[in-house]
């Protein structure tokens, strides 16, 4: 932005131009300058400072209606005033993406009580979305499947003559769903138990299931925290794998065991070599 802004203002010079790039550019200035150096056409520059304008104009409306925000947000009834705890490794000193400008979340912690972020894929924005379409009351969904139910992240029940002929999620337009399923796609490369979950159902089912059923169990955890003010602790990714491990071999010896088997564990000796 500071290069455009100059180039607008009339600064030419690539080398100048150039010195103004960003830390985080991995390209060096001498290639920077050799990219923008040419012929700076009249209509181009025209073209460049009239979608510049836009751009401010568009910031300046963000800004504002981040400013409604708060004042709605500074509205509802505080639960508590503290401030919101800290994650380990989540501390940051920049607004990332489209995050506003004050502190979204120490305002959705003063109005809910709960740290909905601790849940690995929920960030504030995240949170404002489904706070949004769900309300501050849990109490308008009396179970969790009613919860699951109401966004449509429950496996179906298609039954006819007492025959359950499919189990797919219903068709349900809904932001919060939206938003859920989000947060379970970010869990992609999570070193998590819920990251470990989503890559471990990707692999058996393919990644569009795995993101549903992944959002239906960020749901739950999300009701959890939400009608009973708990907190969530990761377990971690080794955890997750550890108990699936025991979960496919009890599996495995409940099978052996119906066909008149045992399953016994293998040694593996350690070789010496002399």
């Amino acid at each position: 932005m500071s290069i455009i802004r100059a180039i607008v203002a009339g600064e030419r010079d690539p080398q100048v131009l150039a010195a103004m790039k960003d830390p985080r550019i991995k390209s060096s200035t001498t290639e920077i300058a050799k990219a923008l150096t040419g012929d700076y056409r009249s209509e181009h520059l025209f073209i460049l400072q009239q979608e510049l304008t836009l751009y401010e104009v568009y910031q300046q409306q963000i800004v504002a209606i981040d400013q409604q925000i708060e004042q709605c947000l500074a509205n509802f009834d505080t639960l508590t005033q503290l401030d919101p705890p800290q994650r380990k490794g989540k501390k940051r000193k920049k607004h990332f993406g489209n995050e506003p400008a004050f502190n979204l979340h120490a305002h959705l912690y003063r109005i809910t009580g709960v740290d909905f972020t601790r849940i690995d894929g929920l960030n504030v924005l995240t949170v404002q979305t489904i706070l949004s379409e769900v309300g501050l009351d849990p109490t308008r969904f009396p179970t969790v499947k009613h919860f699951s139910s109401w966004l449509g992240l429950c496996p179906g029940q298609k039954i006819t003559g007492g025959k359950n002929k499919s189990s797919k999620t219903r068709q349900v337009i809904n932001h919060a769903a939206n938003a859920f399923r989000m947060a379970a796609m970010s869990l992609k490369f999570s070193r998590s138990a819920l990251g470990a979950f989503f890559r471990r159902l990707r692999s058996r089912l393919g990644t569009p299931k795995a993101i549903t059923a992944t959002a239906h169990k960020l749901a739950r955890l999300f009701y959890q925290m939400w009608s009973s003010g708990s907190d969530y602790i990761d377990p971690g990714m080794d955890y997750y794998e550890q108990q699936y491990h025991e979960r496919v071999l009890h599996n495995l010896k409940k099978k052996a065991h119906s066909l008149g088997f045992e399953v016994v564990a293998q040694s593996h000796p350690t070789e010496c070599v002399s």
